[in-house]
């Protein structure tokens, strides 16, 4: 039970909760709006008040949990833009935590770590700042940004999620009781009772603390320059009329699929999720951001909710049954008689076609996380011979499975590994119409259903693609169609005959997700800082990060029907899958505090790599 249940209780005598409520309340005074640019390409629609701050203006302090790619996806940014001062880094790998530490926190400032400025675990860190706020309620610290009576006793504002999928539940429901603002990867969980206890534990902790905090997810897509037009030119300029279908593609990319989903730590559903879930949660979230979600975030206009979903996959290519038969019984890379061959060679991927060309980047660094330094300290050859001796690491039958799913085997042959993951999978979501009151019209042009008519969205997830990780898709509407690529726009007017192609500005190389990264990092600490400047944070969470709670379980939720309907064979009813799954495990108080954190698989593996 948190410290702020035991004060809602009563438990606490009233001279420390009058010392714990003089702690500020973000939601008890309002601050000036500032207007979007809805002309701009950028990502940044209030540029002046998240450039670096200046002297005296409140800077984010920010704590990241998981030192993984996707913890540095975000710090990046942070420290390059001057968005919030990263303070702090939970992470159990020692070599993994200092890097971090040198790069963001201490290493910036040329000195060592001080206390509290590390942890090896985030349990740590919620104990430390449970303590913390014991004291401010104690009077023997000031208030949750001052150095206090105590200097080494400094609180946070902001926390980044960024641990294995499997781990989320836990730490969000350890965090939502000290009343900070979080930011989590996608997925939010990896089991649909995950994600509604997520919903429920968040919004009953915002009950007992009196006050809502900004929740943001790691749905980067929604943030990048070119997807931010593509919306723009769909809802707001109604560009191609009303949408009646779009057709959306997600490319893996061939060998990203065997290193994340067949070799990596996505490629079984025991110790993570689907694969629709965990690579493909981005593109659901897209397009219900495209046909379901309000026009504008600041509409208090009802969403356009789907009607049905279906769905249909296979594991097609990644198994035993393809595996050829010159190469026998091997089942590494390095052993194998045929890999000089196999476009799949371990070997190839990794070293040839990274790190011989001096990257030791991703995806060379999640085989061997310490590979830049051994490069930089020792040379190219030190690193190629430590990147060979990870490559060579396999497993035999008589592996206890417990053992093999507990980590991943980047050199073992992709026809015969543990996967189970699908590599091919489509997605078919529709929607009836839904016209609203006639006092919700904005225009007599929009019609009788007001751009909530019936249409359909057709998703597809596939692996043996060129392209990785690069969407594509065609939009059809009442006026005209859209194609699109990651970096194209193509605009077709019927009546005119023209087509208009749009080149979004591009992301410079170090901004990842087409700069959803540098977006959402971006927005969610433009958010957190609105809220510590005495805004709202129902306005900030709005008007920065573009959706409320509820949205951001919504796509979670399509996707695990979506998978319901796949394994059943049968086509679902949102509605009623959305009243018996969510409304439903909320009314019966379905709060199972189990994490699902698959005994014990993630202990030694925190942080988050692709």
């Amino acid at each position: 039970m948190s410290f702020f249940s035991w004060k809602q209780e009563g438990k606490i005598s009233p001279a420390l909760v009058k010392k714990l409520d003089q702690i500020p309340s973000s939601d008890t005074t309002t601050s000036p709006s500032t207007s979007s640019n809805e002309e701009s390409f950028q990502v940044i629609e209030k540029p002046s008040t998240i450039s670096s701050p200046n002297a005296g203006e409140i800077v984010p302090r920010v704590l990241v949990i998981g030192a993984g790619s996707r913890g540095h996806a975000y710090s990046k940014p942070i420290q390059r833009l001057g968005l919030g001062k990263i303070v702090g880094v939970c992470e159990p790998v020692e070599f993994k935590r200092k890097d971090f530490g040198q790069t963001y926190i201490w290493g910036p400032e040329a000195r060592e770590a001080r206390a509290h400025e590390e942890f090896e675990d985030w349990n740590d860190f919620v104990k430390y700042e449970t303590t913390r706020l014991q004291r401010v309620a104690a009077g023997e610290l000031i208030a949750q940004r001052d150095n206090g009576l105590d200097g080494e006793w400094k609180g946070v504002d902001a926390v980044l999620i960024c641990v294995l999928d499997e781990m989320h539940t836990a730490v969000i429901k350890a965090l939502a009781p000290l009343g900070l603002h979080i930011m989590c990867e996608k997925p939010l969980a990896t089991t649909l009772e995950d994600t509604v206890s997520i919903y429920e534990a968040v919004t009953r902790e915002w009950a007992v603390l009196g006050r809502k905090t900004v929740f943001g997810i790691g749905h980067v897509l929604r943030y990048s320059p070119f997807n931010r037009e593509l919306r723009r030119l769909v809802r707001e300029e109604g560009v191609i009329g009303d949408v009646v279908s779009i057709e959306h593609t997600e490319p893996i990319g061939w060998w990203h699929m065997s290193h994340s989903y067949v070799r990596g730590n996505w490629r079984r559903e025991d110790t993570t999720a689907p694969s629709l879930l965990t690579k493909s949660c981005h593109d659901i979230d897209v397009l219900l951001w495209l046909l379901c979600s309000p026009e504008n975030a600041e509409d208090t206009l009802p969403p356009h909710l789907p009607s049905t979903i279906s769905s249909s996959g296979l594991l097609s290519q990644f198994r035993n049954a393809r595996k050829p038969i010159a190469a026998g019984n091997a089942t590494n890379c390095l052993a194998c008689p045929i890999e000089k061959s196999c476009i799949y060679s371990a070997r190839s991927i990794y070293l040839d076609k990274h790190l011989a060309s001096g990257n030791t980047g991703w995806p060379v660094k999640i085989v061997v996380p310490e590979i830049e330094d051994i490069f930089k300290s020792k040379g190219k050859e030190a690193a190629e011979t430590r990147l060979l001796e990870a490559l060579a690491e396999d497993y035999t039958t008589e592996t206890p499975d417990e053992e093999i799913k507990a980590r991943s085997w980047y050199g073992r042959c992709v026809y015969d590994a543990d996967n189970d993951v699908l590599d091919d999978q489509t997605v078919t979501i529709t929607w009836e119409d839904d016209p609203l009151p006639n006092s919700a019209y904005k225009s007599e042009e929009l019609g009788g259903l007001n751009g909530r008519g019936a249409k359909q969205a057709l998703f597809h997830m596939t692996s043996p693609t060129a392209k990785i990780c690069e969407r594509r898709g065609r939009i059809y509407g009442t006026k005209g169609e859209i194609s699109y690529d990651s970096t194209t726009i193509q605009v077709h007017t019927f009546v005119t005959g023209h087509t208009e192609t749009i080149r979004p500005e591009a992301p410079s190389a170090e901004q990842g997700h087409g700069g959803g990264d540098d977006g959402l990092a971006i927005q969610f600490l433009g958010a957190v800082k609105h809220v510590l400047e005495g805004g709202h944070v129902e306005k900030a969470q709005r008007e920065w990060l573009g959706f409320d709670l509820e949205e951001g379980v919504r796509s979670h939720v399509a996707v695990f029907a979506a998978e319901k309907a796949r394994l059943e064979k049968v086509v679902l009813d949102w509605k009623s899958f959305w009243d018996e799954e969510v409304e439903g495990r909320r009314r019966r108080g379905d709060k199972d505090e189990k994490s699902e954190m698959k005994g014990g698989v993630v202990e030694n593996r925190l942080s988050k790599d692709w």
